[in-house]
């Protein structure tokens, strides 16, 4: 009988631990996504993968973030989040300049922060979830070479002063490096305004002869269809345009031929992924907030967490659609 009253008691507090697991969890946990530009699709991909999180673990998920790209009210949107003292914070970089100091204040203030898609290693966060851009860029500069014949003029559309696209830059230019007679003509920087990547190509597809524009890449994903319609409206037939990310739209460029291939991200798992992670952060957190992991050899928790990168193009399109819409 002693045996068997001990084995009930066993049974009795495994079963308390499983029901204090399930129930740990409260929608009074409020933890934020900061986005930097949330009118693109790929924010609100980003955004359904940490409202998909937040949904599972029953906690509330907050998206908050300017529409267009304005890093100093993404500054006024994280100051805000850190008042309401949330349980953590979820943000992209949009310019470390503009961002850091609200990130370590945040951090002070005893609230976990993560970065994710753009990182700032210079801040007090804990650590970044994102693309390996860099090597995002070298998968596209191999796909231009390839492409291009490994001779040509290309121009690049950015965004100046964030931090993953110069990385992305980077990437291609180290590919490019190996071929003289791939010529970067321009980087141009396009704010993330539709409107001014299209008046931008339609100039640069004027030009002929030596000055032609062989090849348009663009580093962000507000880039790809505009350009697409400026190369179809010229009625050219001789340039590639490798996009970035997957909105529809590039997508339905690719299927019509007018766009090569797209880099493609994971922003589902970047907001799927980062709510887990601040979760786990709040109910077992470190013992010093604070602290530089990076520089810790002993550290519970990584530098850099790779979601990962594929390239779309033609021959892998209605997979990758397949799988998207799975997702859903």
């Amino acid at each position: 009988m002693k045996k068997i009253t001990q084995f009930g008691v066993v049974i009795l507090a495994l079963g308390a631990i499983g029901t204090a697991g399930c129930d740990r969890h409260s929608n009074k946990e409020v933890f934020y996504l900061v986005t930097a530009n949330s009118a693109l699709p790929y924010w609100q991909t980003v955004a359904s993968g940490f409202n998909k999180a937040g949904a599972q673990f029953k906690v509330t998920a907050k998206v908050v973030g300017p529409e267009n790209y304005d890093p100093q009210a993404e500054l006024s949107e994280l100051q805000k989040a850190t008042s309401a003292k949330p349980a953590g914070i979820l943000i992209s970089v949009s310019d470390a300049a503009v961002l850091q100091s609200g990130i370590d204040a945040a951090v002070q203030a005893g609230i976990p922060v993560i970065t994710i898609d753009s990182d700032d290693p210079g801040s007090k966060r804990l650590y970044f979830i994102g693309t390996n851009n860099i090597e995002a860029g070298r998968l596209g500069g191999k796909r231009l070479i390839e492409k291009l014949g490994g001779k040509g003029n290309v121009v690049f559309f950015a965004l100046a002063g964030q931090p993953n696209i110069e990385d992305r830059l980077r990437g291609f230019k180290d590919v490019l490096e190996s071929r003289p007679d791939i010529h970067i003509v321009d980087v141009i920087d396009i704010k993330s305004d539709s409107r001014m990547a299209f008046d931008k190509a339609q100039e640069l597809l004027a030009l002929t002869g030596p000055k032609k524009i062989d090849a348009f890449v663009c580093l962000e994903s507000a880039g790809g269809k505009p350009v697409s319609d400026a190369i179809q409206r010229a009625n050219v037939t001789d340039r590639v345009l490798i996009a970035w990310d997957t909105n529809q739209d590039t997508l339905d460029g690719i299927k019509a031929g007018r766009i090569d291939s797209t880099i493609a991200q994971k922003p589902f798992t970047m907001g799927y992924f980062g709510l887990k992670a601040l979760d786990e952060i709040f109910h077992a957190p470190p013992a010093q907030l604070t602290k530089d992991y990076g520089a810790d050899p002993f550290s519970p928790y990584p530098v850099f967490v790779d979601t990962g990168t594929s390239l779309v193009d033609k021959n892998n399109l209605d997979a990758y659609q397949a799988a998207a819409g799975q997702a859903k």
